[in-house]
């Protein structure tokens, strides 16, 4: 069809073509457009690594880029496992993993239930992973999951703190820790990678903020940013660079080199929901004027597939699986770290071990905690129902003497 409208517009004129004008006149801003959403798009992985047989473990994979990479990586055929606050057994955690095998023709995808928000949660999943006699097989670690609350609107976890600086980071500490072992024991040939999720936004938010003076007190507070977002990931880069000094500086008994290696990645400004809660500030005013403004954001705001791709190339890109680790990958392509305290080691030694103190204190409160529910529900057990008076009329009524004797008079 177009080509008869070409012949006629050059043979006829253009004015002979209906509503011709006014589309040449829209070309121009489609194009624009377009170019547009391509540049701020961002760039696109173009590498590729056999998935199948791979074990891949993901927080945060059942929304926004943690999604995307799930349904990429599925699609490869690699092992999926999901840590999520969900139980397995929850409906909408069974639709999402059917279609997700349905989708990608892949079965090995599989929930584990793990509450970044809780400190407990955690120990129990990762305790239970690395006891085993053979440990078992794991190729990657992806840490996705995020919490952003609305502005203004703290709220505090099961352990008493910021959910903020848990989930963004304390829980990362934490469940890595644990299986640091299960990491360091991989065979020597194996490609082991342990990919962090950075924030642009991080490094504007935390400004000028010294992490140092930070681990002196008994909770982090930024006193020029009162949200902890930007602290906490922060925080998670410094720990990552950490992570990759304490893998490395394991002597392995074969003496072989450590297996695993440590990616950090900054996907971009992503239109995820983390990013339109807190665009939104939890209000509903806050959501009109999103909506209201969506076509900007549309625009200049990467969607979760577009923010996954950094993600996938730090995935499987190949180069990434020698050497000994700690990139920083933006844009499906290596870049310095944007803070010098990640790689501060000063820094990083005081972090890990303020981090560590302030689990152990919180994980005793727990226990405390748990100790003493335990008791009050055993003592609630042990005392039973209430008893009730064999010749009261309650009783009666709950025998049926009650009715008994109506029907009788």
């Amino acid at each position: 069809m177009p080509i008869p409208l070409i012949v006629q517009g050059v043979t006829e004129g253009v004015s002979s073509i209906p509503f011709a004008w006014t589309i040449l006149k829209l070309v121009p801003w489609v194009v624009v457009i377009a170019a547009l959403k391509f540049y701020f798009g961002g760039a696109r992985n173009a590498s590729e690594r056999v998935m199948h047989s791979k074990v891949v473990m993901i927080t945060g994979g059942t929304s926004g880029i943690g999604a995307q990479i799930t349904l990429s990586l599925a699609q490869r055929g690699a092992q999926i496992i999901l840590l999520t606050q969900h139980s397995p057994s929850d409906i909408f955690l069974v639709e999402y993993i059917d279609d997700l095998r349905r989708t990608t023709n892949n079965q090995l995808i599989y929930a584990e239930q793990v509450d970044l928000s809780s400190l407990h949660s955690i120990r129990t999943f990762a305790t239970k992973w690395i006891d085993n006699v053979t440990p078992r097989r794991l190729d990657m670690v992806i840490l996705c999951a995020s919490s952003t609350p609305p502005a203004h609107k703290k709220r505090l976890t099961v352990d008493g703190l910021d959910e903020e600086w848990q989930v963004n980071y304390l829980a990362n500490f934490h469940l890595l820790s644990i299986l640091s072992p299960a990491l360091r024991a991989q065979p020597a040939h194996r490609d082991v990678r342990v990919i962090f999720a950075a924030c642009s936004s991080s490094f504007i938010r935390a400004g000028g903020f010294d992490l140092r003076r930070a681990t002196t007190t008994t909770t982090p507070k930024n006193k020029k940013d009162e949200s902890l977002f930007g602290l906490s990931k922060l925080a998670l880069m410094v720990f990552a660079h950490s992570f990759q000094k304490h893998l490395n500086a394991f002597k392995r008994p074969d003496g072989q080199p450590p297996p695993t290696r440590v990616i950090m990645v900054d996907p971009g400004f992503t239109r995820t929901p983390g990013m339109r809660r807190w665009m939104t500030g939890g209000s509903l005013w806050g959501l009109l004027v999103y909506l209201l403004t969506w076509p900007v954001w549309w625009l200049t705001l990467k969607s979760p597939q577009q923010g996954a791709q950094s993600f996938l190339y730090a995935a499987m890109e190949a180069r990434y699986g020698r050497d000994e680790g700690g990139w920083m990958i933006k844009e499906c392509g290596e870049v310095d770290v944007a803070r010098k305290e990640i790689r501060d080691e000063a820094a990083g030694k005081l972090l890990w071990e303020f981090s560590e103190k302030m689990i152990e204190v919180k994980e005793k409160e727990g226990a405390v905690q748990r100790a003493m529910a335990k008791k009050e529900a055993e003592q609630v057990e042990k005392a039973g129902p209430k008893t009730q008076t064999p010749g009261s009329r309650r009783s009666r009524k709950g025998n049926g003497n009650g009715n008994a004797n109506a029907d009788a008079k």
